[in-house]
């Protein structure tokens, strides 16, 4: 039985602490904060509810294999998982909309078609064609294998198989998402859509290498699902899953260093008071024979100085400059209307003009950002069904602010998808980048994106061992990149590491 010190109880860190448990481990989270679930977080007033974190679940069977692995009660029979159907209503610039079933090709052709014109869902049933392949051919390497010593071939390859596009007497082939929407979609709302994929995980579609289109292929092939009572019902599974399992949680202890002996890990220095024995909790130095760090690189950096160096040089290095998400939670007077889309996609009419203030690092937000509205039909989040709680969600540049201003453009376009909303406002809350770095300890607030091949390795995260031996890191800063399914992915691989050794191979 090895002693093994979790830093954060994030969901990644949370994954990896109770499968490890259940291998025999004797385990030990140390959180700074004074709860669980990293970005996973509520905001409870006047008894409306809110998720200041992800709304939504795409892959839940990355869970469902967690509460497999680690009991005999199966995620179903701990939170209560619906079917978000349609998957989105999405409200164009030049006032057409459509809303999507959820995980239904011809479905979704048929409404394109309706709403878009004859052809139109043709064509994106064909990219969702190209973009499985995509898929099929990055899952494993990408997701449930360690990251590949010879990285370098995922961050070359571009798995995306383009149509050839001729221009000037060329003939080309789409290396960006952009261009994949410019020349194999040719139409500005099908563009708009394939975008929005990639503008919700904080990319920029202009460089965002083609095989991003696994990300609208995912959504489309394995549905999006909504956990009843809110996110942070998940976070709360989890972390009952890993008190069950006898992980020790100690909360409000902060990890200063990590402590090594003989060229290994050997436990963990905590702020404050004096040496104790391992899993005390109360003491300045924690025993571990295994250290699994749930932070972001540059928290990392300051527990191990130099971490973040020594994983440049031949290693992928943590992504850098990644933006955050303005979050605006209103309590609305009036209930939820029947039939009401649980999300609504509100695109912004100058797409560009959107992308070059958000990725231009200009200050402020985009005044005419494009807009996710979350209305969930959930009696477990508003004090009455004569009251209503809708969440909107912009991508922001990392350590951004909001003035009245920002917030009154918001309310703005989400009235396009909610007629009447200005005079429904009870009162509004605003989540800005500064309360997503209070959470999680991330400069800025910045949220990390999943790993995609291609881009000369831009978009891969680092391994989740590292040079250190007993030294591993779990989460969306680390292998495969941020994202609930890919934090439950990246505790999965983290376990095989300990558990297995270096020949694990990954997930079978």
């Amino acid at each position: 039985m090895a002693r093994i010190a979790v830093i954060g109880a994030g969901m990644g860190a949370m994954a990896a602490a109770a499968r490890l448990a259940v291998a025999g481990h004797r385990v030990v989270v140390y959180e700074r904060t004074e709860t669980y679930g990293g970005a996973l977080r509520r905001f409870a007033r006047d008894g409306f509810s809110f998720d200041t974190g992800p709304g939504l679940l795409p892959l839940p069977a990355v869970y469902r294999d967690l509460f497999v692995k680690t009991g005999k009660e199966p995620l179903e029979a701990c939170v209560e998982l619906v079917q978000v159907d349609p998957s989105a209503r999405h409200v164009f610039a030049d006032g057409t909309e459509v809303s999507l079933p959820n995980a239904s090709r011809a479905g979704v052709v048929s409404a394109l078609d309706v709403a878009l014109g004859e052809g139109a869902g043709e064509r994106w049933g064909d990219f969702l064609v190209r973009a499985r392949e995509a898929w099929d051919r990055t899952r494993r390497p990408l997701l449930e294998e360690p990251l590949w010593p010879n990285w370098s071939v995922l961050a070359e390859r571009e798995p995306y198989p383009a149509v050839p596009h001729k221009k000037l007497l060329r003939t080309r082939r789409a290396g960006t998402l952009a261009e994949v929407g410019a020349w194999e979609l040719r139409d500005p709302r099908l563009v708009a859509l394939l975008e929005s994929h990639a503008l919700a995980y904080g990319l920029d579609p202009r460089t965002t290498p083609a095989s991003a289109a696994v990300l609208p292929y995912l959504e489309h092939a394995f549905g999006t699902w909504y956990v009843r009572g809110g996110m942070r019902e998940l976070a709360r599974a989890v972390y009952e899953r890993c008190v069950k399992r006898k992980v020790e949680f100690v909360f409000g202890a902060e990890v200063t260093g990590i402590v090594e002996k003989d060229g290994r890990v050997a436990g963990v220095e905590l702020a404050g008071g004096t040496s104790q024995a391992f899993g005390s909790g109360g003491g300045s130095v924690a025993e571990a024979d295994h250290v699994v760090a749930g932070v972001a690189p540059g928290v990392l950096d300051r527990v191990v100085p130099g971490a973040a160096a020594a994983r440049g040089g031949g290693e992928v290095a943590p992504q850098r400059g990644m933006p955050s998400r303005l979050t605006v939670l209103l309590a609305l007077r009036g209930g939820r209307p029947e039939g009401a889309a649980h999300r609504t996609v509100v695109h912004a009419a100058d797409r560009e003009g959107e992308l070059d203030r958000l990725f231009g690092h200009s200050a402020g937000l985009p005044t005419g950002a494009t807009v996710t509205v979350l209305r969930p039909d959930d009696p477990a989040l508003v004090p009455d069904a004569g009251h209503e709680a809708v969440t909107l969600t912009v991508t922001v540049p990392s350590g951004s602010s909001a003035s009245e201003s920002d917030v009154d453009h918001i309310l703005e376009a989400a009235g396009r998808a909610i007629p009447g909303l200005r005079d429904r406002v009870l009162w509004h809350e605003v989540r800005t980048p500064a309360d997503i770095a209070e959470d999680t300890g991330v400069a800025g607030g910045a949220i990390p994106a999943p790993a995609l091949a291609a881009a000369d390795g831009r978009l891969l995260q680092p391994s989740n061992n590292t040079r250190i031996p007993g030294l591993f890191t779990v989460g969306g800063w680390s292998h495969p990149g941020g994202g609930l399914p890919h934090a439950g992915m990246s505790g999965a691989l983290v376990a095989g590491l300990i558990v297995e050794g270096p020949d694990f191979r990954g997930s079978q």
